[in-house]
């Protein structure tokens, strides 16, 4: 079943994103239009697609755009193993924020995350985290 809600990320080079979304942050491609520039990509669950932005497909924005692209949003994407792909990752990418343990409230509990943020080659950001749990809120 398809998820309801899939990115669709506007890129400046499809070679470019698809080695860093494959061989660096784990992703497969399930398929693929290069007609129009276009692969929709599968990790765990976790769907993208994405689009050359001066490919041959058809385009929804008619604006410029400008790097960073995707200003203002971030993507968090949890793993199975955030620690291996931080390893794989941290030298090979712009890092955003570092590998960190962080807890956030909601009500009365806290939600554990390894995480760490990265840069695509376009600039979108893509936090990714491992689950620590839930705790009761500490204050």
């Amino acid at each position: 079943m398809q998820p309801k809600l899939v990115p669709e990320l506007e890129v400046s080079s499809l070679e470019d994103s698809l080695r860093f979304y494959v061989e660096l942050a784990g992703f497969r491609v399930l398929y693929g239009r290069p007609e129009e520039g276009f692969v929709f990509l599968d990790r765990d669950g976790v769907h993208l697609m994405l689009e050359e932005a001066e490919g041959p497909g058809r385009r929804f924005h008619k604006s410029v755009l400008e790097r960073p692209f995707g200003r203002g949003v971030n993507f968090q994407i949890q793993v199975d193993d955030v620690d291996a792909l931080w390893e794989r990752m941290r030298d090979a990418a712009p890092i955003s924020l570092p590998y960190e343990t962080r807890w956030y409230r909601r009500e009365n509990e806290e939600l554990g995350h390894h995480q760490f943020v990265v840069a695509d080659p376009d600039g979108y950001l893509l936090r990714f985290f491992t689950s620590l749990g839930v705790r009761p809120a500490t204050g």
